[in-house]
């Protein structure tokens, strides 16, 4: 982090910078390697000393805070403060956006895998992966169809040679589906 100390009718002295680079390390704990540049204008006025902080962020955040107090460590303190808690509302929303975006990825990247979507007025048409159809009994895809989390199974059957699909009913037995030969 890169911290620019500007003082106007103020002298810089090791103290005070030593305070405001103390005080600074406050926004290093939360923001970390968002964190790009910080800018500190240090002004007294009559009776008091106001501190202004821009922290710049990466993504062109802004982040601004500006204390006043009679003491310098006051008024560092309350501008450090607000720009702590704007940290941590960018911080939440980098998060949000971290989470949101990987689960994202991960089930686009399941739906491309698994099922295609053809356009079509009405119901969606999502084409499934295709299957082997490789010979069974009606048992044994029975067995297959109670085992599978679709609830549908498409098989050639050993008995006749046709395509045969048996599939979950509604109301928990299983249908099979035969063509007319």
């Amino acid at each position: 982090m890169r911290v620019v100390l500007t003082g106007r009718h103020v002298t810089i002295t090791p103290t005070l910078r030593a305070l405001v680079d103390r005080r600074l390390l406050k926004l290093e704990r939360p923001l970390g390697e968002a964190l790009v540049s910080v800018q500190v204008g240090l002004r007294q006025e009559k009776k008091s000393r106001v501190v202004e902080i821009v922290a710049h962020l990466r993504g062109d955040h802004m982040l601004h805070g500006k204390g006043s107090a009679t003491a310098w460590a006051t008024a560092v303190g309350e501008a450090v403060t607000k720009v702590v808690q704007q940290g941590q509302k960018v911080k939440g929303k980098y998060q949000r956006r971290k989470r949101h975006a990987t689960a994202g990825k991960t089930v686009a990247a399941q739906r491309v895998a698994a099922a295609e979507p053809v356009k079509a007025e009405g119901p969606r048409i999502v084409r499934a992966p295709r299957y082997g159809g490789k010979p069974m009994t009606v048992e044994e895809a029975a067995r297959e169809a109670d085992g599978s989390r679709e609830g549908v199974v498409v098989f050639r059957n050993a008995g006749t040679n046709a395509v045969n699909v048996i599939y979950r009913r509604r109301n928990g037995d299983l249908g099979l589906i035969e063509p007319d030969v």
